[in-house]
């Protein structure tokens, strides 16, 4: 693993994840970057689903406060710092993927309502006529997985399956715990065809995943007990493997994990047992000379949240600021520029 120094704006000397000038460990953090309080979601969840069609961000599903999973998608509007709530989804869904691509969002697996019974339900949104369709359903069925877009195809990976421990150890890498796997399948929308591809090495439940210079980045996760896997897999679509990178600095799981130019951001998680808590921490990858940054700690730790980018901004939303069935109605934005 290799970790590199640079020099801040102001001249100081900063070395990332590594030495201070003076010979002493530091974990120093990135210039110029800050996060400022925006307009809260209009109720509190955890376990979301997030995304942007680069204009707007959209939230659905996760668990509410009051109960029950909410069937209502809030759009936030930068522009305005303003959520309004248009539209619902077919169903109550929590730990689900939810991705844009050519005008119409795509809700992948989950966990049924509010119970951990995962749907392999592929439900499509078309933004111009805001009406819903049903995609080929997952030929395996999922939730806590990963879910990004990659050369106009949809890539879904790892998670919790039902009855993992029967399936095909090649093609799923089942975990220890006989829910978690490895399993990536890829959607084509044009076909509306499935297509399984080489799963990762690690498997693991409740990661995050982002695209950045080609390639797909998956961090963190869990597998039974442990909750602070610091797992960083690269897969390249042209060799279609999966190969060992720089681990996350602070293991956790529950994150959210997005890519911003040739950055890849994970935000928050948790971990339960003896050291039972929420993170504040943000961290990057730098995907070009393959280093690790600490980022200023969000204002609000917390997991099961989600992320996206619109121009130099990054919008942290919703989440449990403690582990567990735990709510908020954060809405955080790290301003990193473009």
């Amino acid at each position: 693993m290799r970790f590199t120094s640079q020099l801040a704006a102001s001249g100081v000397c900063v070395l990332l994840l590594g030495l201070s000038c003076d010979g002493t460990p530091a974990q120093v953090e990135v210039p110029r970057q800050r996060w400022e309080e925006r307009a809260p979601v209009p109720d509190a969840r955890t376990e979301v689903s997030v995304t942007t069609d680069g204009t707007r961000l959209y939230l659905v599903g996760g668990f509410g406060s009051s109960g029950g999973a909410p069937r209502a998608m809030h759009v936030y509007d930068p522009e305005a710092n303003s959520w309004s709530t248009p539209d619902s989804i077919p169903e109550g869904l929590n730990h689900a993927g939810l991705v844009h691509l050519d005008g119409k969002l795509f809700l992948v697996g989950g966990f049924t309502e509010d119970t951990f019974e995962p749907t392999a339900a592929v439900r499509i949104f078309d933004l111009e006529s805001r009406e819903w369709s049903d995609g080929s359903p997952l030929p395996t069925a999922r939730g806590a997985m990963a879910v990004v877009v990659l050369d106009g195809r949809i890539h879904a990976i790892g998670g919790n399956a039902t009855n993992a421990g029967a399936m095909d150890p090649d093609e799923h890498h089942v975990g220890t715990d006989q829910s978690s796997v490895g399993t990536h399948e890829v959607y084509d929308p044009e076909s509306d065809t499935w297509q399984r591809l080489a799963p990762l090495a690690i498997p693991r439940n409740h990661l995050g995943a982002a695209v950045a210079n080609g390639r797909i980045h998956a961090v963190g996760g869990r597998v039974g007990n442990d909750f602070t896997m610091t797992a960083h897999e690269v897969y390249d679509p042209a060799t279609n493997t999966w190969t060992e990178a720089p681990p996350v600095p602070t293991g956790r799981s529950g994150v959210a994990v997005i890519a911003h130019g040739e950055h890849v951001y994970i935000f928050g998680g948790e971990t339960t047992g003896g050291q039972q808590k929420t993170f504040d921490e943000a961290e990057r990858f730098d995907s070009s000379d393959e280093t690790w940054e600490s980022l200023p700690a969000m204002p609000t730790a917390r997991h099961g949240l989600g992320a996206a980018a619109i121009d130099g901004t990054i919008y942290v939303v919703s989440g449990g600021p403690e582990p567990g069935f735990a709510f908020s109605t954060a809405n955080e934005a790290l301003i990193v520029g473009n």
